[in-house]
């Protein structure tokens, strides 16, 4: 198709789906390839640029004085007929068209609209970008195109397959579609879709792929029986194609031949909007409720009139232009121009007169309520015609190029249209923006569709939402679900997961071998929480939290410590109280009998002193219960301590005691009472004392014991214990007792056997021998008991010394008090053989 002008603009539209190329034999000229299966939307398309043209021709405000004209180009679907058309256009070197009689030739060129596939844009682009003449295409998506570094002067006015893949990806987020099979053709535009898809879901983790199968351009029934199994086994449940409608056809025969259903379609817009083929009674059963991106729907006023006057008695003197019209023609109104095929007329057949009407016809071409890839090519044709205004709107002294100079009409090279169209900004009469950006990019925009599958049989195809860019919100996905039909039972949207999403308290797992998005929910540990679904791990609890049994939150650990409101609290505390109440009693029965032999001849000060530091050993055990504080945990082993020194040093003093009496009753020993009497024994007991006092107050200065928060014994509780701060003057403290302890003993049991009627000497040594064996066992218990047990064995050691010191040193005495009352004299004390 042609016509003149003072500029002409250059297209490329498949007119036709197939071509035949005859074989290469080398021994004669090749024949022109042979095109066939006329594509209406294809003419329609070519007939848009047309009409654009018309349009700027008889616009005064744009391109005034200027005729623009066009040579269009039927591709065929066919790279090598594309190519060859595209560099016809480019060069002028076509055969020759008898424009007027003056002139005769093609001429080249200043702008080229198309072509519609990826693939041969790239091809054309990556010759036309080196001479600078401008492509605009309007359905090539491929993201490779973006870059203008190797395609120096691609445009397009189709948005680019990067955005389409993010705006499907927003979609499948959108209703938590994870897990997707994916369709390609095996072109550019295919390819690169799946390595956009993939890249992108692998950054942005919102999905995964179950499968990528590559369609056949043939109908390979085999390859294509082996794609549909794959589909059935998959138990992904949303499937994308980024496949052109011609692939469509030979798969959904597959599919519908194996029916199989239950498949929801995530089109690309290469099928999306204009596959009228697939929307038949017997497909939609697996095709209905299909969602899709599709290419912005527009208006073109006046276009419909411009179809209607399309005659082939119209056409300029161009053979080819008139076969690609009278084909048209003949397939709208089902006729054949004279002179006719054989057998046609014998058939019934009718024959085209030219005068045909398209308004009483029911076509294809007519129907311009769903413009979209029309709409493009109007928006390219604009985009050169605006740049084309804007450079011959330049003043000279004031141009882009060397020396300020501008781009005139009769010097007028490519290149220079190329840097106005880089920078052209207009608006189309739909509203809609046109500029480019550095890649040749428009901004995008797209329509969300929906293939209806209506009750009477019929099928829709509405817009259910769009998907845009935003300058501050990034790609904008807007959806009216309220409309979307689903092809389903529920009338819902369909779960698409590989595996369901962990709940919380669990984490995910991936299986081996497989996806991401294919993963098992394994619990948390204990200690580890997960308060998310598809938790990727658990995190750990503070020190002082413990993971609940669901494990989907913390919660404060248990406190554990001697309290004085559990059973054994309660048990220590009234054997400490009830052994204090005894020490009481008994010091109330001796300071009463305090006259009588028995108390008198026992040194009763040291008796006294003795019951005094056992009523402080009970007590002391009191502050091994109940929370530990600070002033506690530095108290208890210092008043420990403190007191059982005060106890085996009055206990010490005694036995040294009965030792100096023994000696003093001998010829010559009476000095021994001189240097050891009373004050001596308040010294010694007072000296003692001070030493274990100083030894706390060094351990308490250096190395205060202190609470403690330990979470070692049991994960889950927290037990409060005490510190020894120092373990070295934990061990002195011990230790010195234990010396003393030693000593008596040692004393007590060397002096047993004096000859005396109360020796209370053996007494002693029992004592000391069973307070050493319980603190020996202690030790040994005490470094094998974990937390508050450590301190109940501490405090049971403590109670078991003291009873047994108390018992065994004044038991004997309070019997013989208050049981035996006619012994308890003089002449029964000091008589030799009496036996208590």
């Amino acid at each position: 198709m042609q016509k003149s002008g003072d500029v002409i603009l250059g297209g490329l539209f498949p007119v036709h789906f197939f071509s035949s190329v005859s074989d290469l034999l080398f021994t004669s000229q090749p024949k022109q390839p042979t095109c066939h299966s006329f594509y209406v939307q294809g003419f329609r398309l070519a007939q848009t640029m047309a009409f654009a043209i018309d349009e700027i021709n008889k616009n005064s405000s744009l391109l005034p004085n200027v005729t623009v004209g066009y040579t269009l180009y039927d591709n065929c679907a066919e790279l090598g007929i594309g190519f060859r058309g595209a560099l016809s256009l480019a060069s002028g070197q076509e055969e020759q068209i008898i424009l007027h009689n003056t002139c005769v030739g093609n001429p080249p060129v200043v702008g080229i609209v198309g072509d519609s596939s990826s693939t041969r844009s790239i091809a054309i682009s990556s010759i036309l970008g080196l001479y600078r003449v401008p492509m605009v295409s309007y359905f090539a998506t491929c993201s490779c195109l973006s870059d203008h570094q190797k395609y120096p002067s691609f445009f397009r006015t189709i948005p680019s397959d990067a955005f389409q893949v993010r705006a499907m990806i927003q979609i499948l987020k959108h209703f938590g579609w994870t897990w997707a099979g994916l369709l390609i053709t095996d072109d550019d535009y295919g390819l690169h879709a799946a390595r956009s898809l993939q890249s992108e879901l692998s950054v942005s983790g919102e999905g995964c792929l179950a499968y990528i199968e590559v369609l056949p351009w043939d109908k390979d029934t085999d390859e294509l029986r082996r794609i549909v199994d794959v589909m059935k086994k998959s138990t992904a449940h949303v499937v994308i194609a980024f496949v052109y409608e011609t692939h469509m056809i030979n798969l959904m025969e597959e599919i519908e031949r194996q029916n199989v259903t239950g498949l929801q379609w995530l089109a690309s817009e290469g099928w999306t909007a204009t596959a009228a083929v697939l929307q038949t009674p017997q497909l939609m059963p697996y095709l209905g409720g299909t969602l899709g991106i599709a290419i912005r729907r527009g208006e073109i006023p006046g276009l419909r009139e411009f179809l209607l006057q399309i005659r082939p008695d119209l056409l300029e003197n161009n053979s080819y232009g008139k076969t690609m019209v009278n084909e048209f023609w003949e397939l709208t109104f089902q006729c054949r121009f004279a002179p006719a095929p054989a057998g046609w007329l014998e058939g019934g057949g009718a024959l085209c007169t030219g005068q045909e009407d398209l308004e009483n016809v029911n076509t294809e071409i007519l129907d311009i309520s769903n413009l979209r890839p029309e709409y493009n090519v109007y928006k390219a044709v604009y985009a050169l015609a605006y740049s084309l205004d804007d450079m011959l709107r330049c003043k000279q002294g004031r141009g882009p190029f060397s020396g300020h100079s501008c781009g005139t009409l009769q010097s007028l090279e490519p290149w220079q249209l190329l840097y106005y169209l880089e920078r052209v900004n207009f608006t189309t009469p739909f509203g809609d923006q046109v500029s480019f950006d550095e890649n040749g990019d428009v901004v995008p925009i797209y329509d969300v569709m929906n293939w209806l599958w209506l009750p009477d049989g019929s099928t829709k195809v509405h817009n259910v939402g769009e998907v845009k860019r935003s300058a501050f919100k990034g790609e904008e996905l807007i959806l009216a679900e309220d409309k979307i039909f689903w092809n389903f039972k529920s009338k819902k949207p369909p779960r698409s997961v590989c595996s369901e999403s962990c709940p919380p308290g669990t984490h995910m797992v991936r299986k081996k071998g497989e996806p991401k998005c294919c993963f098992d929910c394994i619990p948390c540990s204990e200690g580890k929480v997960s308060n998310i679904s598809n938790s990727l791990e658990c995190t750990s609890c503070p020190e002082d939290f413990w993971s609940n049994p669901q494990r989907d939150h913390c919660v404060p650990k248990n406190t554990e410590f001697l309290s004085y409101h559990e059973p054994l609290g309660i048990c220590l505390t009234a054997t400490s109280l009830l052994g204090t109440f005894i020490c009481a009693v008994v010091l109330w029965i001796f300071m009463y009998h305090r006259r009588t032999p028995i108390v008198r001849a026992n040194n009763s000060e040291l008796s006294f002193q003795l019951l005094l530091s056992l009523k402080l050993c009970f007590l002391c055990s009191l502050l091994f219960i109940g929370r530990p504080r600070l002033w506690t945990c530095q108290l208890r082993h210092a008043a420990f301590g403190i007191s059982f020194v005060l106890c085996v040093s009055c206990i010490l003093v005694k036995t040294m005691v009965v030792l100096a009496v023994f000696k003093a009753s001998k010829p010559g020993g009476g000095t021994s009472l001189k240097w050891f009497g009373p004050v001596q024994q308040r010294g010694t007991v007072l000296c003692l004392t001070s030493i274990q006092a100083a030894i706390c107050t060094a351990w308490l200065v250096s190395a205060s014991p202190a609470p403690h928060k330990n979470t070692q014994y049991q994960n889950d509780k927290i037990v409060y214990e005490c510190t020894v701060g120092s373990t070295v003057g934990f061990a002195v403290l011990l230790g010195y007792i234990g010396m003393l302890a030693a000593i008596s003993f040692l004393i007590a049991f060397l002096v047993r056997n004096l000859p005396d009627s109360f020796n209370e000497a053996k007494l002693i040594t029992f004592s000391m021998l069973i307070f050493c064996a319980v603190w020996v066992a202690f030790v040994l218990v005490y470094i094998s008991s974990p937390g508050n047990y450590a301190d109940a064995v501490e405090v049971f050691a403590i109670l078991a010394s003291s009873f047994g010191l108390l018992i065994t040193l004044f038991g004997p005495k309070c019997y013989i008090i208050l049981m035996r009352p006619e012994i308890n004299t003089r002449k029964a004390i000091m008589g030799r053989g009496a036996e208590l």
